[in-house]
């Protein structure tokens, strides 16, 4: 099953399909890529295909880079295909900090 919602990037809107679950992580990566593509256009002239381009590569530059530095601390087979679901890894970072929090508490009262 499909959603669509409505983004904007440089002021113009567009529609895009997704799943339900994808809404949230779509909404930021057109903010990241609006961001990136306002950052450039006030630092040339570009606009248009051009702007998109130069906004793609960047933020391809940018994957590869954080792909390059992740594959040197835990290696895998081939780098390329090792995606990172950070938003998984947060959630299990965030649980654990909850869990942590909720067992320190008591020890809290002691000092």
């Amino acid at each position: 099953m499909t959603t669509t919602i409505d983004i904007k990037i440089q002021g113009r809107e567009y529609r895009v399909a997704c799943a339900p679950s994808e809404t949230e992580a779509l909404m930021r990566a057109a903010a990241i890529l609006d961001a990136k593509m306002g950052e450039i256009a006030a630092a040339t002239r570009a606009t248009g295909e051009r702007l998109a381009i130069m906004a793609a590569l960047n933020l391809a530059h940018e994957l590869d880079t954080l792909r390059a530095t992740t594959s040197r601390v835990a290696p895998s087979e081939n780098s390329i295909d090792a995606d990172v679901d950070a938003e998984r890894l947060i959630g299990r970072i965030k649980a654990i900090e909850a869990r942590l929090d909720a067992a320190l508490a008591p020890q809290e009262q002691l000092f």
